[in-house]
């Protein structure tokens, strides 16, 4: 157990952080730890839990926040995809595929630390309240969001933004985590 101050005005004054370790190949026995033999097999739950490891987790992230400024503008920002590269740092390039009232389909060129792929979305739209992110192509296995805007008032909003995805392999979950 590790323990150590909090910051000062903190409702915790210690924060505890429990940890356990785990290590391939080494099994715990009673409180010691023993080598498993060359070639044993793992128990099955381990083995299961072994090929889930190897699949990269579904990442969900869910924001919301209060903004001076109006729904409808705020919604205009959101949709103009080929803005982006402008503002986000990570976005090379976007090109706007189809526009009209109901839907925005849009190609991002993603570049960030040297990973570089494309993300193609096409997404639901009823301006200026609502946005769903559904993806075409992309190294992703799921990639699925939803904007929502509240009117507050002529120059106040509240926007909620939620994404899931899963990247396709491992690698590249690991590499690209921190993109979105």
């Amino acid at each position: 157990m590790i323990t150590w101050p909090a910051a000062p005005r903190s409702a915790f004054p210690y924060l505890r952080v429990y940890s356990s370790l785990r290590l391939p190949g080494v099994a715990v026995s009673r409180g010691r730890l023993r080598p498993r033999p060359l070639g044993a097999r793992r128990p099955f739950r381990n083995r299961l839990r072994a090929a889930q490891e190897d699949r990269p987790p579904t990442v969900e992230i869910r924001r919301s926040a209060l903004i001076g400024h109006s729904a409808a503008n705020t919604f205009d920002l959101i949709e103009a995809a080929e803005h982006y590269p402008e503002f986000l740092p990570w976005c090379a390039s976007a090109t706007i595929l189809a526009r009209d009232d109901t839907v925005v389909a849009a190609t991002l060129a993603v570049d960030y630390r040297g990973l570089r792929f494309n993300l193609t979305t096409r997404n639901p739209k009823r301006r200026p309240h609502w946005m769903a992110v559904r993806l075409e192509e992309g190294p992703f296995r799921r990639f699925e969001g939803e904007w929502s805007l509240v009117e507050l008032g002529p120059e106040a909003c509240k926007i909620e933004f939620a994404l899931r995805y899963e990247f396709d392999g491992a690698l590249v979950g690991k590499l690209a985590d921190g993109v979105f």
